[in-house]
């Protein structure tokens, strides 16, 4: 097996030496110009624009057969959305192929609006500001005419709107005022919504409330260092790695800790990892084929006109590649960074780049684990610390901030966080108004409405192999009776699993109570003690259930935020729950996943199957989240279980280790662990030497005075030359 690996290995390096992209790496700049010529001169005579060019993947079962067997490298090609301005609706959709330099499929589309981009944003608010229904609008609200260039919006997707349909691609304006460039617009939102035709940039509508309030008077709430007072005294922790990072890079595969993935980018989903692997023992297994964030839904819960419109699809419609943010080493990440750019199409047909677009690190991650035995008044022990990997990048969607990190474990977990900060979305009130429970006034004249935050994880599991099924598993009580044979006290409870057998089964909600997780397994390999097989585990409890009503106009467009879990067969570009054009979509029908389960009879037993997880949180906003949120995590973990033969971790160096034998050895109690650090980080100063367990073994004690060693610690004794053979960093003890 781990040979053949190699072969394999070796394919992939032969390519990249040959000057030809991996398969799932995102365009390289020569590759979007290539397309971009390519496309124009397919549509020589129009006039276009460019909407979308990305990585068209190649199918799994090719990409599986190049890097098995060696065989030619899959072509090269992309996916564009070109909006040419001679139709009156829909737009070009296509696949160039790279490698031959042509385009092998290009097709209308009707009926439906491609993905709204930064570009699409930025004309907007030069078209309210200049729009004269909109300057009246602004003028009865309390700001004159001549404050036009204080006007801000927030465009928005309109989500649906029967008046309109999807004949134009429209947004709708959010509107603000800000007295100052730098103040915060959100705590002065006017009271109106302009729709604006994003091609033909002209206001077609404004909505207008029954009631209308004029533009707060108060301050702005800010939150810039020159606006918020006297800060407090934070004192800096740096992060060092003096002997370098232990992760190593080839092209854009990542090696660390057993592990090997790819890591790519593409303008929708943002960060996609792919080829997921973990190294047992010198047998690479599979674990994942690719896992992403596929779609989110955030639906806010204020009923009247026209706020119901408010439910974005923040990847669906904008994209979270799009919208990604360049990072900042000491900000947004901190130690020693390794950074992947971004390149993508505007559209002119340029090629801009998002530096620093993905932030690679590592970062201390607490105890691994630790023993210790109470016989010897708790010295014999054991206590491993961990270190984990961090991939992340982060997103902007209008008001909203997305802090998106996938995190690697020592013991083979995975863990998705996600972090949202930013500002709240907000509305005009005033400060007597009965807001009906449907949002909360967070500052004077400034309305939060409630809402969510649903993402929707899409898991391509290939636990040792395709051949995998799912299941759901809760805790359960034994059903015999107390007093029985069988559960004489009552108090016995097992794991129930339930495993679905189509996709018409594989639909469930979360049940806290019960514990609920979820098992991606392959029924194929049988851990040859539990005699379970080898399993993922899916642990996660932020599952708030979708609150609009079924049958509303969310639940119609979100059909994948209907339940927490939904499981179909893999399918080749079966990428986008809510379906592969988001923005405008009236939800009749539901696309993407209720389409693709349809009468629920497709099997989802060992096969390659595919899971959709939705999670997330309920968000009733508060005073505390304004003027700008603290970043609130939501946090999942995808566990083995039966996987290993036992813990994989146990070959990590321990950190401090005292066997009992050890302890009897030396009765003086020299083992004990000391720490003269944290008496120095209160002014005090200590004889007792640090990290002694680690440092100084008890093979090297005396009852000499401590050496100080000038790097940051010290030892007992100046044997086997302890106090010139160190050379640590500071915080670090390496007396050998």
């Amino acid at each position: 097996m781990a040979e053949r690996l190699n072969q394999i290995a070796n394919h992939a390096t032969a390519s990249k030496e040959a000057g030809i992209p991996h398969p799932l790496d995102p365009l390289s700049v020569f590759e979007l110009t290539t397309v971009v010529s390519i496309v124009r001169d397919t549509f020589k005579g129009h006039s276009i624009s460019f909407n979308t060019v990305t990585l068209h993947e190649p199918d799994k079962s090719a990409f599986k057969f190049w890097k098995e067997t060696g065989s030619k490298i899959p072509d090269r090609k992309a996916y564009f959305i070109v909006l040419d301005d001679s139709l009156s609706t829909g737009f070009f959709e296509g696949v160039v192929n790279i490698t031959t330099k042509s385009i092998e499929e290009c097709n209308q589309t009707s009926g439906a609006c491609p993905i709204i981009t930064t570009d699409d944003l930025r004309t907007i608010e030069e078209t309210i500001r200049n729009d004269p229904k909109v300057i009246k609008q602004c003028e009865l609200s309390g700001v004159p005419k001549s404050e036009m260039h204080k006007v801000y919006c927030d465009p928005w997707t309109i989500g649906y709107d029967e008046r309109f349909g999807t004949s134009k691609r429209l947004q709708q304006a959010l509107m603000y005022y800000r007295s100052d460039e730098d103040d915060s617009q959100y705590s002065h939102p006017l009271d109106f919504c302009p729709i604006v035709d994003s091609t033909k940039k002209e206001v077609v509508a404004i909505d207008i409330p029954s009631v209308r309030r004029p533009v707060s008077k108060h301050k702005h709430a800010n939150f810039n260092l020159k606006d918020v007072g006297p800060l407090r005294e934070v004192k800096p922790i740096a992060v060092t790695q003096p002997q370098g990072v232990n992760f190593s890079m080839d092209g854009r595969y990542i090696e660390w800790q057993n592990f090997k993935f790819h890591i790519g980018f593409n303008y929708r989903e943002g960060l996609v990892l792919s080829d997921i692997f973990y190294n047992d023992k010198g047998t690479p297994r599979s674990i994942f084929y690719r896992l992403s964030l596929a779609e989110m839904v955030v639906p806010y819960g204020e009923p009247s006109f026209p706020h119901q419109r408010k439910h974005a699809f923040d990847l669906g419609e904008y994209g979270a590649g799009n919208m990604t943010n360049p990072l900042s080493l000491g900000c947004d990440c901190k130690g020693v960074i390794h950074y992947l750019d971004f390149d993508f199409v505007e559209r002119d047909g340029n090629v801009a780049t998002v530096k620093n677009a993905v932030c690679i690190h590592e970062e201390d991650d607490g105890v691994l684990f630790k023993h210790s035995d109470f016989r010897d008044d708790f010295q014999t022990t054991i206590v491993t610390r961990g270190i984990r990997l961090v991939i992340s990048h982060i997103f902007t969607a209008a008001n909203y901030e997305y802090m998106v990190y996938y995190i690697f474990h020592m013991d083979g977990t995975i863990q998705l966080e996600i972090k949202l900060t930013g500002i709240l979305n907000t509305y005009i009130c005033d400060e007597d108004d009965d807001l009906k429970g449907y949002g909360t006034q967070v500052y004077p004249k400034v309305n939060a409405h409630n809402h969510q935050h649903l993402f929707c994880l899409r898991i391509n599991p290939e636990i040792d192999g395709p051949g995998n099924s799912f299941a759901v598993v809760d805790g359960a009580q034994s059903t015999a009776p107390v007093g029985s044979a069988d559960n004489f006290y009552g108090n016995a409870f097992y794991a129930a699993r339930t495993v679905p057998k189509t996709t018409g089964e594989a639909q469930y909600g979360y049940d806290g109570p019960r514990c609920r997780t979820y098992d991606m397994f392959n029924p194929n390999r049988i851990h040859p003690y539990s005699k379970k097989p080898a399993t993922y585990k899916l642990v996660s409890r932020e599952v708030p259930m979708l609150l609009p009503k079924p049958g509303s106009l969310v639940w119609k467009r979100a059909g994948f935020a209907r339940n927490a879990i939904h499981v179909t067969p893999y399918v080749d570009r079966q990428f986008y729950p809510a379906g592969n054009h988001v923005p405008q979509t009236s939800g009749e029908p539901s696309r993407g996943l209720p389409e693709w389960i349809g009468d629920g009879k497709a099997g989802v037993e060992n096969t390659d199957i595919v899971v959709w997880h939705t999670f997330g949180i309920t968000h009733f906003p508060a005073p505390e989240d304004f003027p700008i949120m603290p970043a609130e995590p939501i946090n999942l973990l995808l566990r083995p279980r039966n996987f290993f033969l036992k813990n994989p971790a146990l070959d990590v160096p321990a950190s401090f280790n005292v066997t009992t034998s050890d302890v009897k050895a030396n009765k003086a109690g020299s083992h004990a662990m000391k720490d003269s650090t944290s008496a120095l980080a209160f002014g005090k100063t200590s004889g007792e030497a640090a990290m002694v367990g680690s440092c100084c073994s008890s093979n090297k004690t005396s009852a000499a005075e401590p050496v100080s060693l000038g790097c940051g610690c010290s030892c007992n004794s100046k044997k086997n030359g302890c106090a010139t053979a160190c050379k640590c960093s500071p915080g670090q003890c390496c007396c050998a």
